[in-house]
């Protein structure tokens, strides 16, 4: 997760409530997909920005061959502790970098990947311009972004009971930022403003979320995202009774069983 006003919200108790609620619920589908496409490109040295807590860094780590090296990054340091924790099937190198600052060579990836990280920086362009430079020639940039929250349904009702509870500052965070970075020529511009010339892929990736609750989805968002902050901003110490609030929108939306929801991401691919 990366530099910008949201990134002190991955702290404290966040990382693990997202590795160990959200990872599940929202993130593996489309981890084992990245994965998936990364191993067709068959690179020898992958990195991987804003790596969180390493949902996409354990899927390479079991599709690729193990003489693959990769290098996990985030700004976050501890996103990365938690995912070191949770550990790899393999070795991989954990280490704390900023995007649109990255601290390695000209040419020293065959493939950049990032998994839902490209919404949280600043400054998108520059962020695609060091992954350009850091690529060798012909190498691959693969990344996830989500579609907006017309497809997302648990993230539009976490936020409409969000806006019910809060009237007077509604938290705008999921359509703002999660799902406020999917239309593809905005991407497709910052891409050639970013130095990649070739015309990207984009891939439409429907999904399921699931959940054994609607309790375990509002905790999810409520307490493994920014949202924590957010919620604690609003009303210190509010976040158990934002929680409610939300579990009780998703149980008026989904019923009081385990809970299915439409979720839809747009999946990038281009050439350096």
């Amino acid at each position: 997760m990366e530099g910008n006003r949201f990134a002190a919200g991955f702290a404290g108790p966040v990382p693990a409530t997202y590795d160990r609620l959200l990872v599940p619920l929202l993130f593996r589908h489309y981890a084992l997909d990245l994965a998936r496409r990364a191993a067709r490109h068959a690179p020898a040295r992958v990195l991987e920005l804003a790596a969180g807590t390493g949902a996409v860094t354990r899927c390479l780590a079991e599709s690729l061959p193990p003489a693959t090296e990769i290098t996990a990054t985030d700004l976050n340091p501890g996103m990365l502790e938690q995912a070191a924790a949770v550990g790899t099937a393999r070795p991989v190198h954990w280490q704390a970098a900023n995007a649109q600052q990255l601290p390695f060579a000209d040419g020293s990836f065959d493939l950049v990947a990032c998994q839902f990280g490209v919404m949280f920086f600043p400054d998108r362009p520059a962020a695609y311009a060091q992954a350009r430079r850091v690529l060798a020639p012909g190498g691959q940039l693969l990344f996830n972004t989500w579609d907006g929250m017309a497809s997302n349904e648990l993230a539009a009702c976490i936020e409409a009971a969000l806006g019910m509870l809060y009237p007077a500052a509604p938290l705008r965070f999921m359509s703002q930022v999660p799902h406020g970075y999917c239309d593809p020529a905005r991407i497709a511009a910052d891409l050639r403003a970013g130095g990649f010339a070739g015309e990207p892929r984009m891939t439409l990736l429907p999904g399921r979320s699931e959940a054994d609750s609607a309790l375990g989805v509002a905790r999810a968002f409520c307490q493994g995202t920014p949202l924590r902050a957010e919620i604690e901003a609003r009303q210190p110490g509010g976040v158990e009774e934002a929680t409610a609030a939300c579990e009780a929108a998703l149980r008026a939306r989904f019923g009081s069983g385990p809970v299915s929801a439409q979720m839809q991401a747009l999946v990038v691919e281009v050439a350096a």
